[in-house]
């Protein structure tokens, strides 16, 4: 028997792994032509639970910490924790962030110029997320596909992804914003990929900032992804000029030497999300339904994965 995939992003294929460890026999079915065709490609690779609990319920942070363990196993992970970062004239939205959110500790100019150097001077006092963690989402996603194939399982581009393609057959519907999944809505995100030689930073650092929040996270090389914008909109074009500028300009704020960067990379994508912003496997006439990732999608596929693959093939089985 072969279960069948649908859909190459972080949520397909997460769950793909799964039951190729499960011994089963995988084919993971993608309508791009390569990986870049899903949102996760543009994802930041923050594994941020607690920050992430700012916006999204509780519920989020035990399995999002479970997922790093997961995640250290499939590809490189930097476990530096998080920095959140407001302006003087912020420091509101600071003591704001740090109501909404645990396992934090508040640190002052001294000790974030230790953390990062380069942020020395610049602000006057920081909250320190030091469970937190980050991955570079494209080079996982293609890690994740050599562990599929290496235990057996294929990932065919350019290929149907409709479930009725496979009448009779299990499968396992993440297909975004076109899984079978009632009431999922499309939010868009927007970032840019810069290089920015004399800045150096060791985790994800976030900007609360009245107009333009952001995070930058670092990558190798000095790249900097920075992101994100989020809309509520179906609109499925190139990054807008506006969202650009805003970016562009936060990471600025940042740090002056973002004036000099090299912009590699802007883009968007649009998320599946559901009314609480929160995923949700259900089971479907052909098998079963991932989606609603939001913008937490590494952070919570792997947990969200071992529930599909449990869904469809049996707990015991994967036992």
């Amino acid at each position: 028997m072969t279960i069948h995939v649908l859909g190459a992003g972080v949520a397909g294929l997460t769950t793909a792994l799964r039951l190729c460890e499960a011994g089963e026999r995988v084919v993971v079915h993608e309508r791009g032509t390569d990986l870049s065709a899903s949102a996760s490609w543009l994802a930041g690779g923050m594994l941020a639970p607690f920050c992430e609990a700012s916006v999204a319920d509780d519920s989020i942070v035990a399995p999002g910490l479970e997922g790093i363990g997961f995640w250290a196993r499939v590809t490189e992970v930097e476990r530096h924790g998080t920095l959140v970062v407001a302006g003087g004239r912020d420091a509101g939205d600071l003591r704001q962030f740090g109501a909404r959110t645990r396992s934090h500790r508040s640190v002052g100019a001294d000790e974030l110029a230790g953390l990062e150097p380069d942020l020395a001077g610049r602000f006057a006092q920081a909250l320190f997320f030091e469970q937190e963690a980050h991955l570079d989402p494209r080079r996982t996603l293609a890690s994740l596909v050599r562990r599929i194939e290496a235990r057996g399982g294929s990932v065919r581009f350019s290929e149907p992804v409709e479930p009725e393609a496979f009448a009779g057959q299990p499968v396992v519907d993440c297909c975004g914003l076109a899984a079978a999944l009632p009431r999922l809505r499309s939010v868009r995100g927007e970032m840019a990929l810069v290089r920015c030689p004399d800045v150096t930073l060791r985790r994800p650092v976030r900007l609360l900032h009245p107009r333009w929040p952001i995070y930058v996270v670092p990558r190798a090389g000095h790249v900097f992804m920075i992101g994100a914008t989020m809309v509520e909109s179906a609109a499925a074009g190139p990054i807008t000029l506006r969202s650009a500028v805003e970016l562009l300009t936060a990471a600025f704020a940042l740090h002056p030497a973002f004036a000099e960067a090299e912009v590699l990379e802007v883009g968007s994508g649009r998320r599946p999300a559901l009314p609480d912003n929160l995923p949700r496997v259900e089971r479907t006439a052909s098998g079963v339904a991932f989606s609603g990732l939001y913008r937490h999608g590494f952070l919570l596929s792997p947990a969200f994965s071992q529930l599909a693959a449990d869904m469809l093939v049996g707990a015991k089985e994967l036992a």
